[in-house]
């Protein structure tokens, strides 16, 4: 059954950024996340724990979740890929930790310089040695409709490896569409085979990317097929450096107004993420891809005041 109400993750300051040419300060970063939250984002993928020559976009993880405001309705993602990233993101306040797994042997090495398998192994710990510490442990499934150097992902590999990690018991099961290249057909079949396989106890996240200008599409079939955690960056910046023109999150701004306009809750102000893009903007200097801030919300408050005939 479709949800009445959507959390937004805003994967902007990781995701996002990690992309961007530009290395925005630690506090600029800061004001991002304050900012998002003050337009109603109550789940944010903070940072990523990698080293800092492979991303230095996310080289100040550490001072960055120190600076950030604690309240209980606020929840920090950190993004882990081994061990040593566990460690350090333990060492902080983050409330989740978030493990990638990539789906296709070759992109997981580029990206995590071991084998599917070996990450699922790190994964087990990683999950234990998070629950042990009093976080959330949520694991994504990365490239899991297609990669850019194996080709196509089938639905069944996914499974497969979907059921390897849900033996230890992940408060959340992503799914990303790392390279953009899912349609809402595949979305769905997805989403069914994963609940037919691991039932409807743990909720599903989606990750989609608008490369190929499917990713609002895309959302709308998974939240259609009952997910309830969608991922979505302010601006529709980043996307993944690992993978080639992996450009194009989906912009928190669309995916906002789509659902606003649906009668789907979303707890976001469209008015204040359009602010934060241009804040944005001016951050990095240049337009952001998202459509909202150009063509701005509608309808505006004052629109049912206007005469019928000033409609052009």
């Amino acid at each position: 059954m479709k949800a009445k109400r959507v959390s937004i993750v805003e994967v902007g300051p990781r995701d996002g950024l990690q992309s961007e040419p530009e290395v925005l300060s630690t506090n600029s970063k800061a004001k991002f996340i304050e900012l998002a939250i003050d337009s109603g984002i109550r789940r944010l993928e903070v940072a990523s724990f990698v080293h800092p020559k492979k991303v230095p976009q996310m080289a100040d993880a550490e001072a960055l979740i120190s600076t950030l405001p604690q309240r209980d309705d606020i929840s920090y993602i950190g993004l882990v890929m081994n061990q040593r990233g566990l460690d350090r993101a333990l060492a902080t306040k983050v409330h989740e930790i978030g493990m990638v797994i990539v789906a296709s042997d070759t992109y997981n090495r580029k990206n995590q310089g071991v084998s599917t398998a070996e990450s699922i192994d790190a994964w087990y710990t990683i999950a234990k040695r998070a629950k042990e510490s009093g976080r959330r442990a949520t694991v994504t499934i990365s490239a899991a409709f297609g990669c850019p150097y194996e080709g196509e992902v089938s639905i069944a590999h996914v499974v497969d490896i979907a059921k390897r990690v849900m033996e230890v018991g992940p408060v959340e099961l992503g799914i990303a569409d790392s390279i953009g290249v899912a349609v809402p057909t595949q979305v769905s079949e997805l989403i069914a085979a994963l609940r037919h396989s691991i039932g409807n106890e743990t909720p599903l996240r989606c990750h989609l990317h608008n490369t190929r200008n499917t990713g609002l599409a895309n959302a709308q079939a998974a939240i259609d097929a009952g997910v309830a955690s969608i991922d979505a960056s302010i601006g529709g910046i980043g996307g993944c450096p690992f993978a080639p023109a992996a450009t194009g999150n989906i912009p928190t701004d669309d995916l906002a107004y789509m659902l606003s306009r649906s009668r789907i809750e979303t707890g976001v102000s469209l008015h204040k993420i359009v602010a934060v893009s241009r804040w944005l903007e001016r951050e990095l200097g240049r337009n952001v891809p998202a459509m909202l801030p150009k063509a701005g919300v509608f309808p505006e408050p004052d629109y049912q005041e206007r005469p019928k005939h000033e409609a052009v």
